[in-house]
């Protein structure tokens, strides 16, 4: 996991890589300012955080399968003696850990 400084940084690079980023005010189309510029880093980095933090949680429900099938699972575990269900929940985790 990278740090916030460290996606500051790829951030700080990508917006150097898009200049010159225009955009319009008032029918008039010029360039960000500084102070834009620096806003868009700042922007992008905690947007890049904000993925890389929770976006486990939408891959965890992706993977988990619907209730249905959830319930199924824990039926035919309860008739037959097996774990399927708690081994697919522990995998579906180990797969999609969670941030530190």
């Amino acid at each position: 996991m990278a740090t916030l400084e460290e996606l500051t940084v790829e951030a700080q690079a990508e917006v150097d890589a898009a200049k010159p980023l225009m955009k319009n005010v008032d029918g008039e189309v010029r360039e960000l300012t500084e102070e834009e510029y620096a806003q868009r880093v700042i922007d992008t980095a905690n947007s890049k955080w904000e993925i890389q933090q929770f976006s486990y949680k939408q891959l965890r429900q992706a993977g988990y399968g619907s209730i249905a099938d959830q319930l199924d699972m824990q039926y035919w575990d309860a008739v037959n003696g097996t774990t399927t269900w708690k081994d697919h929940i522990a995998q579906v985790k180990s797969d999609n850990p969670k941030p530190e």
